[in-house]
């Protein structure tokens, strides 16, 4: 039915965005999106255990083709990155177990491929998603929504390394 499918994801341990984004007719379409939200009064391990639940269970339900991760920022705070790093790896171990590929991209790729500007918000983000790539429905719910742009960004990078790679083959 849909010539990829992809499982964007905005990392995080307290809220983590979730969003299942496919290609149908060269045309980006949401599937589905959710946030998994852990408690700050549970163990980081406990967290970090729901968040591989969440992951697993969604890979299970849609069977993306891939996982498009935002890449940790280290250059703000250091204790956030390591949460949000330790997130990123559950992620990436739940996706390699079930056989699915992931990329990573920095949050300025993912502005650069979604409004064409590195120096957006979110709220320009979530615009730009429904203006320029046609989406209907994007969520309001900040997290989800990155988690869509990121899904976007992988579709239309991973296009237009197909497109080099058939060009090279020339």
């Amino acid at each position: 039915m849909f010539d990829t499918c992809v499982l964007g994801v905005d990392p995080g341990v307290a809220r983590l965005g979730l969003a299942v984004v496919a290609r149908l007719d060269r045309k980006p379409v949401i599937v589905w999106t959710g946030t998994v939200e852990t408690s700050r009064r549970d163990p980081e391990a406990i967290r970090l255990h729901i968040i591989s639940q969440a992951v697993g269970q969604v890979i299970a339900d849609h069977h993306p083709t891939s996982v498009a991760l935002e890449r940790v920022a280290w250059n703000v705070n250091k204790a956030s990155a390591m949460a949000v790093a330790r997130a990123t790896g559950v992620v990436m171990a739940v996706a390699a177990q079930a056989g699915v590929p992931v990329e990573e991209y920095g949050s300025l790729e993912v502005k650069n491929a979604i409004t064409g500007s590195g120096g957006t918000d979110k709220a320009q983000i979530r615009t730009a998603l429904i203006r320029v790539h046609g989406l209907a429905d994007v969520p309001t719910q900040p997290d989800a929504a990155d988690a869509v742009a990121i899904a976007v960004t992988h579709l239309v990078r991973s296009r237009f390394a197909a497109a080099a790679a058939r060009a090279e083959a020339r």
